[in-house]
């Protein structure tokens, strides 16, 4: 009288989720899917361990927690280049007050 196995629907908004960060993290508004993706994740494998193996879906929720982590790692590494781009074109601009060689 088991129960048969079924898909966990929330098992592939946490791919599409991760998929969605992993392809918009360079421009880092994938900060935000992967948020959701991470969370949803959590509370899916939850589900899938009170379910006891019934629930099905964990090769979706390893895949979408993975690209939700790379899509973080590409926002955190944009965040850097556009930082350290930013600094070397301050460093580039003249800097100070500009006097006359007769000034004292």
């Amino acid at each position: 009288m088991d129960p048969e196995p079924a898909p966990s629907a929330k098992a592939r908004a946490v791919f599409a989720l991760g998929l969605v960060a992993f392809l918009t993290g360079a421009f880092v508004g994938g900060v935000i899917p992967a948020t959701v993706a991470l969370l949803l994740a959590r509370q899916v494998s939850r589900e899938q361990y009170a379910a006891a193996g019934y629930l099905t879906g964990g090769k979706w929720v390893r895949r979408g927690r993975w690209l939700a982590w790379a899509g973080i790692v590409l926002a955190l590494t944009a965040l850097v280049v556009a930082t350290i781009a930013g600094l070397l074109h301050l460093a580039a601009a003249p800097g100070g007050q500009d006097f006359d060689s007769t000034t004292d």
